[in-house]
């Protein structure tokens, strides 16, 4: 272990001034750490990243679901409290709501850890160490193997690093550490990520409604935002500390580290960091990809989930019961229904794909200029054009099939019983009463949160989009067909609804009870979705290999041109930090926005006629009673300001910290002057839009009356005659 800090400290020694761009990882931060310490940083760099000792990164927490990461958390006492965004607890405090109490709209807060309610499938996954492995996959590889075949290979070492990781682990008795190894700068680095898996997640908190959802759809991605999104979190685990499932006898978990929470406030220039897990970014993607984006693929998407989105709310706004089975589904699908349109503008808008093209004319005039370069890079952007040329003739299929076929849920939810067909073609009567069990477990929670007419709908919009727009070469048979057949989508639809077992709850538990092959395997919606798949797998890849081939030779190149330049490699879910400073920024002509915004400005825009900008009473209440106890800034509460921190999906809940290591805000959104960030940052305009931790603990305190959450926190900083 001493190794990496030997490492680390000589990286210092020979660090170069870098700009704020970037999502680095933790394992190579001390390659940033002095232009950190320039900006304002306090801390050490072991400080941050110590496998040795307790440190920033034991406080910072994945969200994930079954196993699938989704939003970042920070633990802020030592009873494993952790802080999120209110989007991100979205789908838990949903299944914790009724029309009869209705949480989602109300608001929670446990008084008590008696009253914090438990999450099926809600786990939360903690960074233990990181390793590069990188040297162990490359000298298995080699240029002669295809690209399919050198995917394959390194795919084989990295499940065999994996395994081999997690039994010495589990050797030592840590039973629930996973180790994640993955491919870095488009296959080019490898590294491993072992985390420590929580799987008792409880519900403590949640704003109003109008208050962590304030704004809605419209300020979606906007600044100024005026947004509570934070909810409550707490980890448990058995008497011995250790991760556990679920269980009454578990007892709040005791961290290694958790945040101090800063009430001193901000200023403009101040240091900040945002450490979390942002999802995806492709920053090295090349102008052709850039076209693509803006002219086929987001106007796909926006156009469907556009469709999909009016169809669930009409039914939505006639019933509370759909609304809140819709709540959580409508809330994702919304979120980058708005984002896709915002990345096509603003690439179009910032010239993005001319950008791109200056750095690919530079390229090719370094991979030209000499012999062993031109052999190896000489033709990899010819080629990226013509793979992305080949797309180009599937992406409306693609999108079109991803985006419509199979957004009706009755298509998906049929596809879970395709080990209960295999089992019913087997004959294999084990295997059959497995098959079903297992279904029938999945049932509870789907239907729960399904309304079989609204599904039909859906399948009937959306469908009638897709013949219209997709050509019919591409189009799966089953379609086809409906077309001749029943004349219109709608129809279809009625008669598919009509035959299927899969959108009555009732009906399917029927089938379940005494399975037949005869039924599952002519049932219109599971022959819908093998023919949907059939499709899927029959348009061409083989562009494919050539584009990721060449999209690994492109990245390798552009990193070889300049060695001085530390890069970062594109987000893939992995632990990240950001850092960059408080600043209000300049959108357009005569337009500049604060770095801040208030109270106040809830109240400006309240609209109670308006879903999006109602004030709950009690904080309009408070408001008036000036009752802002030791959370008041200049005779108002501070609520959102913004940072130039390189974020993206993922970082939602991201803790934003000041240069001491404290908490200062919760991340929640960027701005949408920088939808391109994905692909190309803009240091001029990107910003991160955090809610000001003094918000929130005003929310949970004055609103919640949940002091005894407050109580648990450490508070540093506070100001003087509070």
């Amino acid at each position: 272990m001493k190794r990496i800090f030997i490492f680390l400290f000589a990286s210092l020694l020979s660090f170069k001034a870098m700009a704020d761009e970037g999502m680095w990882l933790l394992m190579f931060l001390g390659k940033n750490y002095e232009q950190m310490k320039k900006q304002g940083l306090k801390l050490k760099a072991e400080d941050i990243y110590n496998v040795n000792k307790a440190s920033l990164k034991d406080a910072i927490v994945q969200l994930r679901n079954n196993g699938r990461g989704f939003c970042t958390g920070e633990i802020i006492s030592k009873e494993g409290l952790v802080l999120t965004n209110h989007h991100c607890a979205y789908d838990a405090i949903q299944s914790h709501s009724s029309p009869e109490n209705d949480r989602l709209t109300n608001g929670f807060w446990a008084k008590n850890k008696s009253e914090e309610l438990a999450n099926e499938g809600l786990e939360v996954s903690i960074l233990v160490r990181m390793e590069d492995v990188t040297a162990r996959v490359l000298k298995e590889l080699n240029d002669n193997m295809t690209e399919r075949e050198r995917t394959k290979k390194a795919n084989e070492i990295l499940a065999q690093i994996k395994k081999e990781t997690e039994e010495a682990e589990k050797a030592k008795g840590n039973i629930n550490y996973e180790a994640t190894v993955t491919t870095f700068f488009g296959g080019n680095e490898y590294y491993m990520l072992v985390h420590e898996i929580f799987k008792d997640i409880r519900l403590v908190g949640a704003p109003h409604e109008s208050i962590g959802k304030f704004g809605g759809d419209t300020d979606n991605w906007m600044w100024p935002r005026h947004t509570g999104d934070f909810s409550m979190l707490r980890i448990y685990a058995n008497k011995n500390n250790k991760p556990a499932d679920y269980s009454k006898d578990n007892v709040p978990f005791k961290p290694r580290h958790h945040l101090p929470i800063s009430l001193g406030g901000i200023k403009e220039g101040d240091f900040s960091m945002v450490m979390g897990f942002p999802g995806r970014t492709d920053r090295f993607l090349t102008s052709y990809g850039v076209d693509q984006v803006i002219s086929t693929i987001n106007p796909s998407r926006v156009k469907l989930r556009d469709k999909r989105l009016q169809t669930w709310k009409e039914d939505m706004d006639k019933s509370t019961d759909i609304r809140i089975r819709y709540a959580s589904k409508y809330a994702s699908i919304a979120n980058y229904w708005k984002y896709f349109q915002g990345e096509a503008m603003i690439l179009k808008r910032l010239n993005t794909a001319a950008q791109k093209k200056t750095l690919e004319n530079s390229f090719q005039k370094w991979a030209d200029a000499d012999a062993t370069r031109k052999t190896k890079y000489g033709n990899v952007l010819t080629d990226l054009e013509k793979g992305y040329t080949a797309r180009g003739k599937y992406l409306i299929p693609r999108e079109y099939l991803n985006e419509g076929l199979v957004a009706p849920e009755i298509v998906t939810f049929s596809a879970q019983s395709m080990a209960l067909l295999a089992a019913l073609d087997a004959n294999s009567e084990p295997d059959i009463k497995k098959a079903a069990d297992n279904f029938k477990a999945a049932l509870s929670d789907h239907f729960k949160d399904y309304n079989m007419s609204t599904d039909q709908k859906v399948m009937a919009n959306l469908y009638e989009i897709y013949i219209n727009d997709v050509p019919n070469e591409f189009q799966p048979a089953a379609v086809k067909e409906a077309k001749t057949k029943y004349g219109s989508m709608a129809k279809f639809a009625e008669e598919l609804f009509k035959q299927s077992i899969f959108g009555d709850k009732a009906k399917l538990e029927a089938f379940l009870a005494k399975p037949t092959k005869e039924v599952l395997a002519n049932d219109m919606a599971l022959k819908l979705f093998q023919n949907i798949r059939k499709t899927a797998m029959s348009y061409p890849s083989d562009f494919a290999e050539g584009l990721d081939k060449n999209n690994r030779l492109f990245i390798a190149g552009v990193r070889e041109m300049d060695t001085k330049k530390f890069y970062y490699p594109n987000a893939n879910s992995t632990i990240r930090l950001t850092y960059g400073k408080v600043g209000s920024y300049t959108a357009r002509d005569a337009v500049k926005y604060n770095f801040f915004t208030t109270l106040d400005g809830v109240m400006e825009k309240e609209d109670n006629t308006n879903p999006e900008f109602v004030v709950p009473k009690q904080l309009r209440a408070i408001y008036e009673k000036k009752d802002f106890g030791r959370y008041a800034e200049n005779g108002t509460i501070p609520l959102a300001f913004i940072t130039n921190n390189d974020i993206t999906g993922g970082n939602s809940g991201s803790p934003v910290i000041n240069a001491k290591g404290e908490i200062i805000g919760c991340a929640f959104d960027g701005n949408w002057e920088a939808m391109s960030g994905n692909i190309a940052f803009e240091p001029n305009l990107q910003r991160c839009i955090c809610v000001d931790i003094r918000y929130v603990l005003f929310t949970i305190e004055k609103v919640g009356g949940a002091k005894n959450l407050i109580d648990e926190m450490t508070i540093v900083n506070e100001k003087k005659g509070k």
